[in-house]
């Protein structure tokens, strides 16, 4: 059974300080704090690609297992924002700068907030159904490419970050059934603008979408999962903004001791938010991972320690 055996993350040096932002966009301290929860937003190099954002994530995974390249069957690279405009395909550029395998699969997600755990159920299946017995799937989506740094409503969200996670038959969490949905009427929600290729966000409409959809399909995959909400030790949902988190906590009556906020010094990650905490969880044993976002989309999944994790 293939499942999760290592998750590495790369954060880059540079960081935007938003604590340094207010007079500009006439918000307080206690706005950025608890509202966006957004102290710094961590920034690539100019001129640094999304490749090697992977790149630099597949070697923390290196470096803390040792190495794998030769042993990849399967790349999978989770990204809205590939190099240039996507064509090739972002994880044959990593592939050809990793040195991986000619008999490696490699293919992208264009998926953003709920990316992960799309690319986790996508995996997964890829790789039993092949009969693989090591792959990675990488995120990384670096939204200072596409962020109008005048725009208040994005501008002081959005952080720059890629992951590793590494899928084998020794796993340490294994995948649970995951429950999807797509909204596709409300997709301009959230856009890239044609005109000039920057985002935009329609706060109001994420926000409400966020409050009903997301504890309703968190409700959903616990059943499917015959668990109830006492069972699990931690909620790790994507890290929209602290506002977001808090709210599905509300909803949900959920213990904030079991649903971490950890983005307040790098940002909201997108695809990367929910391995970037996941990454560090060492004692919980059973935990629901959620995204939610551009689609609109949304999925969650439970994830459990194998009993050797």
């Amino acid at each position: 059974m293939i499942g999760i055996e290592h998750i590495s993350t790369y954060l880059p040096e540079g960081r935007v300080n938003n604590l340094e932002r207010q007079e500009q966009f006439n918000v307080s301290e206690t706005f950025l704090t608890e509202k966006t929860g957004m102290r710094y937003l961590a920034v690539k190099e100019e001129g640094e690609e999304t490749s090697d954002l992977c790149v630099k994530a597949f070697r923390r995974l290196e470096g803390e297992l040792g190495p794998l390249a030769s042993d990849i069957e399967c790349l999978v690279v989770c990204t809205q924002n590939p190099d240039a405009y996507g064509v090739p395909h972002a994880s044959a550029i990593v592939h050809g700068k990793l040195g991986l395998p000619v008999h490696c699969a490699c293919f992208d997600v264009s998926l953003a907030c709920s990316g992960y755990v799309y690319s986790v159920s996508i995996v997964k299946a890829f790789m039993e159904a092949n009969g693989y017995k090591k792959g990675v799937l990488i995120t990384a989506d670096p939204y200072s490419k596409i962020i109008d740094m005048s725009d208040k409503n994005t501008s002081l969200l959005f952080g720059d970050a890629a992951t590793a996670t590494l899928f084998s038959d020794k796993p340490k969490w294994r995948i649970g059934k995951c429950v999807f949905g797509t909204d596709g009427a409300r997709n301009a929600a959230i856009r890239v603008r044609a005109e000039d290729r920057k985002f935009e966000m329609a706060g109001r409409a994420v926000l409400d979408f966020c409050a009903n959809v997301v504890p309703e399909n968190i409700h959903a995959t616990l059943a499917q999962n015959d668990c109830i909400l006492g069972d699990i030790d931690k909620f790790i949902l994507h890290q929209g903004s602290k506002f977001i988190v808090d709210m599905v906590i509300k909803r949900m009556k959920l213990d904030p001791a079991k649903v971490p906020f950890e983005a307040a010094d790098y940002g909201n990650t997108v695809s990367s938010s929910i391995p970037m905490i996941l990454a560090n969880e060492k004692m919980a044993k059973k935990v629901v991972i959620s995204g939610f976002g551009v689609g609109l989309s949304w999925g969650s999944c439970v994830l459990s320690k194998a009993s050797d994790g």
